[in-house]
């Protein structure tokens, strides 16, 4: 499927930058103020993406559960966002499973619906570390906490999903996810040894994953998700290291330039998978610059779009998301 965003990605720097934002979507999707009565929640709203996510979906008049681990940064970031009636912020530290349980419980006592959930949150190329239960901090964090999550405010997405709207799960990944494959032997890198790039690409595969697999267990219940690559954006998340400086070796400098995106942008495919009409029903699939992704050419640059050859491995997906249920301490579900 080529979106009606397709051709805004040839040329997209300069003067002419005809990219979307957030916002935009909500406009060109008829979608402000007209989701009055539905509920969003939001991993990672202290900063970047998270922010101008919350920002878009405020315009469409629903309820918004942001979250932060510290909450008075994300005071600070949010500002005038935050709305005691419509924005709510809550407490969310995704390297602590109680954090995550806790929240969830939060969320639950305040709300009986959720029509929209956006997995946001991520940590990216970190020195080696382990999150509070052990796992290792990309991999806790990216995936394990977002899957754990997922699987607590599942009953309320499936209860909330309508014939005219069905729920939807956005996980945000990453073009990453073509760095590395899921080792299910040694999914903390404790036998391989830790690198930083090959972590994060597989709790990026992770996310995609488990969109792949909640598509296939819950779409025919009116529950579908998709994972999205936001793109280069100029965010805390993506302080320069050494994978970058390769990245734009290999890419060229001005190419990599011209590619780099503001957060609102940034933040643009996301809020299209969470509201765009003609993905409604649908789910499953990888998602960039704002359309269905193709698979990415033989030979592509790091910067160059398309998902991996194995990203819709459903052998793969299926497995991950048993063993997930096993690592957050969930029975296997047939």
């Amino acid at each position: 499927m080529e979106s009606k965003y397709a051709a805004s990605h040839v040329k997209p720097r300069g003067p002419g930058d005809a990219r979307p934002t957030a916002l935009q979507i909500i406009e060109d999707e008829n979608q402000k103020g007209n989701l009055k009565g539905k509920v969003v929640f939001i991993t990672g709203c202290s900063s970047g993406l998270g922010i101008e996510t919350a920002r878009a979906l405020k315009a469409t008049g629903a309820t918004i559960y942001v979250t932060a681990r510290n909450l008075d940064k994300a005071r600070t970031a949010l500002g005038d966002i935050l709305d005691e009636h419509q924005v709510v912020l809550l407490k969310l530290d995704l390297e602590s499973l109680e954090s995550i349980r806790s929240c969830a419980s939060e969320f639950k006592a305040r709300s009986n619906v959720l029509n929209i959930l956006i997995n946001n949150a991520g940590v990216r190329i970190t020195p080696p570390g382990k999150t509070k239960d052990g796992f290792e901090t990309q991999w806790g964090t990216n995936h394990v906490a977002h899957f754990l999550l997922f699987e607590l405010l599942k009953p309320t997405l499936l209860e909330s999903s309508t014939p005219g709207f069905h729920s939807r799960v956005v996980a945000v990944s990453s073009t990453a996810h073509r760095t590395a494959h899921i080792d299910f032997a040694d999914l903390n890198m404790e036998s391989r040894g830790y690198d930083g790039v090959v972590a994060y690409g597989q709790s990026k595969l992770a996310n995609v994953y488990m969109a792949l697999e909640i598509e296939r267990r819950y779409g025919p219940q009116g529950l579908h998700a998709w994972s999205v690559h936001p793109g280069g954006i100029r965010t805390g998340l993506q302080r320069p290291n050494l994978y970058d400086v390769v990245v734009v070796l290999k890419s060229g400098p001005l190419s990599t330039l011209r590619l780099m995106q503001n957060a609102a942008q940034g933040a643009s495919t996301t809020v299209w998978a969470a509201v765009a009409r003609e993905l409604e029903g649908t789910g499953g699939k990888y998602l960039e610059r704002c359309q269905i992704s193709r698979p990415a050419v033989r030979g592509h640059k790091p910067t160059d779009p398309g998902y991996a050859p194995w990203a819709y491995d459903e052998i793969a997906a299926r497995r991950l998301y048993d063993v997930s249920l096993g690592l957050v301490g969930l029975p296997t579900q047939m």
